[in-house]
């Protein structure tokens, strides 16, 4: 008989410190517990800003409702605590982040498989992920080239050159968020996957605005 693993999820927040001591560009953000401190922290930041439920059991925050996004003064944030304070139903706490803009939307994160063990992820990103399935794959650990091989093995590798007046994208910077997961995968074992999903490009760098980690 299989024994039953149980599976839990950091918070978006804690998630975000974890992938940052690896050399993942995260986005400015505060976690707090309530109206007064969002307010503060959008202050601190500077509008427009995004604002979140977050907590462990918050794992798909946009099917929940549980994101505002391009909030631009202390009135819409106010009117976003208040509907998030309803849905989350007393639980979790709020979290303020940066507005990141950018058109180009890929994805990052690892993997467990039972036969090869921990694999590094990257592809296209944002709502159409799911439908696309265009990513490329490798066993850890990763090596620097190997990381920038995988940039060229998506379908839509040419969203990371200049595109349509945007400039190219930081490919070094990408390599380094691929060996950073594959050095977390190898330190963590207790780690079964991380989702990285938008991993936003803005201008030509990389910012992760959500992720998910999930643990054993």
């Amino acid at each position: 008989m299989t024994a039953h693993i149980a599976l839990h999820a950091m918070d978006e927040y804690e998630a975000k410190r974890l992938l940052a001591s690896y050399g993942v560009p995260v986005v400015q953000e505060a976690r707090v517990a309530d109206e007064a401190a969002a307010l503060a922290a959008a202050g601190a930041i500077g509008y427009p800003v995004v604002l979140k439920g977050c907590g462990p059991e918050f794992t798909h925050k946009t099917e929940l409702g549980l994101v505002h996004l391009n909030l631009r003064d202390d009135d819409s944030l106010r009117a976003a605590a208040a509907q998030l304070r309803i849905a989350m139903q007393g639980r979790g706490e709020l979290l303020v982040q940066q507005m990141v803009q950018g058109k180009r939307e890929f994805l990052a994160g690892i993997s467990r498989d039972a036969q090869f063990g921990p694999v590094v992820t990257f592809g296209l990103g944002g709502i159409f992920a799911e439908a696309l399935a265009d990513v490329a794959l490798r066993v850890c650990p990763l090596t620097h080239d190997d990381a920038l091989a995988m940039l060229d093995e998506i379908r839509a590798r040419t969203l990371l050159g200049a595109y349509r007046g945007m400039p190219a994208v930081d490919r070094e910077t990408l390599a380094r968020i691929l060996t950073g997961l594959s050095r977390l995968a190898l330190d963590r074992p207790d780690i079964t996957a991380i989702d990285i999903n938008p991993l936003v490009i803005a201008g030509a760098s990389p910012v992760a605005v959500d992720a998910l980690v999930i643990l054993q």
